[in-house]
């Protein structure tokens, strides 16, 4: 194409645009509102012609041409320029007013620069010359509650207060999920008992920034009794998420059964989050094509999407593609990393987080120690838990400890676990005996197993797992008169076994499978695939788990049963429906059976499938007859 060609083109563009800018008579809020366009779409190079036209026309030089200057400003903090061409022109105006504090603030923070913000704000108070809005003050409270500046965020509050700022409902909201994030303790209560009122929003932080404190469980619990008797309440799903998640913490199946009869009597329906992971890559195609790619808090969102649907790698390339980070984005990568069993990759996170200045907190170290559990670090835990911790002021809290009891009781050190839990200064919970039990299942530590969930079995007589475990330890043991006294004190109590349910989704619909299920459509198809495929696995060394079946049921029956626990039949439904080669993502309520899990390695090397299953605990990674959990879950 020639010179003249482009120049022409070139023209043609510039007419074009030129017949959008507001003429000598037009007031600006035409050219306003396309800035504003500018910013919330990709058009980089469109905004920064017009910001051309406004030098050109000398109409950024004047006290009454903020407004302009506001909208360039946003045009590129949004572009992820706030520490360079946004924070130039707001230096260069001649007068500012609170939009100009704001948008910068808001630009500094959506590029992971708390402490710029807060640098800003205290700039906008010695200034005088303007006060701040209910906006800055939802801005500045977010960066003391993502960065952990409790100390500052108290300070802030009390400023905020003195403008008359925290009646407002998104400043409420941000008070709420700072105090309850951030400090652990019962601020955030207090907060709530302070208020003439409370809408759900204001529940929800504060029972989310709970939850996400991690050791603020009882605080949590109270903040859903206040919810529970407030009549009027409607709760929505970021209610019921973070309730289940609170039962799932507690272990508490009595809790979460309540939660669910409300759900069903209230007509409330649950998409599963695997079944989200198509919406989830639509969305993220739609957060690059509108320009939000360069904000961390839709990146962070992304990165827990991805990892929370099954996806680490997808979690992984979102994060590295990310520009700005804060302590969110580093954290959920650390604890997704971890979650799915990759110890090494969440290890290496936290140290590119170390070298780039971030500082770690409680939630950092649950990731790390949960890494280092699964890695079998003990020396490298021991040092993080006694002596990096330390370096970073990071009090240890419940989550911490139970860590460290699994890190040694994975590595089979169980006298140093006794110790250990003897002297720490915390009140053991149900998460923590059952992570030792399940430790002594899988050592085949018996003697031990056996008194722990004695123990246990006394301390939480209603908790269906230890019972199980239990069993399952006696019937390890050939000892089928302890499984009979297990099985009878069940009944006795009306503990009843909480049944395994898994979970596939298809085609944008979730198929649901019990254990020897016949409610399915299509059952007589899927048990002849597990037929199928279970003959097919054989030859690669695949033998059924009998051995801890009970004594009154024969082998034959045993094997049976065996065969179609819920996670084969929903792994069968998935090689019957989805093209070869594709990914299985499969969700389980329970711990999956050793049987299962055996079986399901080798139809990974027999059908060359990544699948992928969420159990109780964990995400197990099966490829090329491999588990990413390496035989400890």
């Amino acid at each position: 194409m020639s010179a003249v060609s482009l120049i022409e083109r070139q023209q043609v563009k510039w007419d074009k645009l030129t017949s959008l800018l507001p003429k000598p008579t037009e007031a600006l809020p035409r050219l306003n509102n396309l800035l504003k366009l500018c910013a919330n779409s990709s058009y980089l190079k469109t905004g920064e012609s017009i910001h051309a036209h406004l030098i050109v026309k000398d109409l950024l030089s004047r006290p009454e041409d903020a407004w302009q200057i506001n909208s360039l400003i946003n045009l590129y903090a949004k572009r992820g320029e706030a520490h360079h061409r946004a924070r130039k022109l707001f230096d260069s105006m001649p007068e500012r007013n609170v939009v100009s504090w704001c948008t910068l603030m808001k630009g500094y923070q959506d590029s992971g620069s708390d402490s710029e913000v807060l640098k800003l704000f205290k700039s906008m108070l010695i200034s005088f010359k303007s006060k701040p809005n209910e906006f800055v003050a939802t801005v500045v409270i977010k960066s003391c509650s993502s960065s952990g500046r409790i100390k500052e965020g108290k300070q802030c509050h009390g400023c905020f207060l003195k403008h008359a700022l925290t009646s407002h409902e998104y400043v409420r909201n941000t008070l709420l999920y700072m105090y309850s994030s951030c400090s652990g303790a019962r601020e955030a209560i207090r907060v709530l008992d302070d208020l003439p009122y409370c809408d759900l929003l204001a529940f929800n932080s504060a029972l989310s920034g709970y939850l996400e404190h991690g050791g603020s469980l009882g605080e949590a619990l109270e903040v859903l009794r206040k919810m529970a008797i407030e009549e009027d309440l409607v709760w929505d799903e970021v209610t019921y998420m973070s309730s289940l998640k609170l039962c799932s913490s507690f272990r508490d199946l009595n809790m979460a059964r309540q939660i669910h009869s409300r759900m069903v009597r209230l007509g409330f329906h649950c998409v599963a989050e695997l079944c989200l992971l198509k919406h989830g890559g639509l969305l993220h195609g739609l957060v690059v094509k509108s320009g939000f790619r360069s904000h961390v808090m839709v990146g962070n969102a992304l990165v827990n999407m991805y990892a929370k649907s099954g996806s680490i790698q997808d979690a992984w390339k979102t994060f590295s593609g990310m520009n700005f980070r804060d302590i969110i984005t580093w954290n959920v990568m650390i604890c997704g990393f971890s979650h799915h069993g990759l110890g090494k990759e969440a290890l290496e996170v936290f140290e590119e987080m170390m070298v780039a200045g971030e500082f770690p907190n409680r939630i950092t170290f649950v990731g790390v120690l949960h890494a280092c559990s699964h890695m079998g670090f003990v020396e490298q835990g021991r040092y993080y838990f006694h002596h990096l911790m330390k370096r970073f002021n990071v009090e240890p809290n419940l989550q911490h400890y139970t860590c460290v009891v699994g890190i040694l009781s994975k590595a089979g050190l169980f006298e140093e676990v006794e110790s250990f839990m003897r002297e720490a200064p915390v009140q053991w919970d149900v998460v923590a005996w059952s992570s030792l039990l399940n430790a002594c299942y899988v050592r085949r530590n018996y003697s031990l197993g056996k008194k722990v969930a004695e123990y246990a079995i006394e301390m939480y007589p209603n908790n269906s797992g230890i019972y199980i475990l239990l069993s399952n330890i006696h019937a390890k043991s050939k000892e089928w008169d302890g499984v009979a006294r297990v099985r009878s004190l069940m009944k006795e109590r009306r503990v009843k076994k909480e049944p395994g349910v898994s979970w596939i989704c298809i085609r944008n619909q979730t198929h649901t499978f019990l254990s020897e299920d016949n409610q399915h459509s299509e059952i007589v198809l899927i048990y002849a695939k597990v037929k199928e495929v279970l003959s097919k696995i054989r030859p690669l060394g695949y033998s059924p788990d009998v051995a801890g079946g009970y004594h009154d049921v024969d082998a034959e029956q045993s094997e049976s049963n065996l065969s179609y626990h819920s996670e084969k039949l929903a792994v069968a439904y998935g090689l019957m429906k989805t093209p070869e080669n594709s990914p299985l993502y499969v969700t389980k309520n329970v711990r999956i059976c050793d049987d299962c899990h055996s079986a399901i390695k080798l139809i990974s090397r027999l059908s060359n499938r990544l699948i992928v299953v969420r159990d109780s605990n964990r995400f197990h990674h099966f490829q090329n007859g491999q588990c990413s959990c390496c035989g400890y879950w």
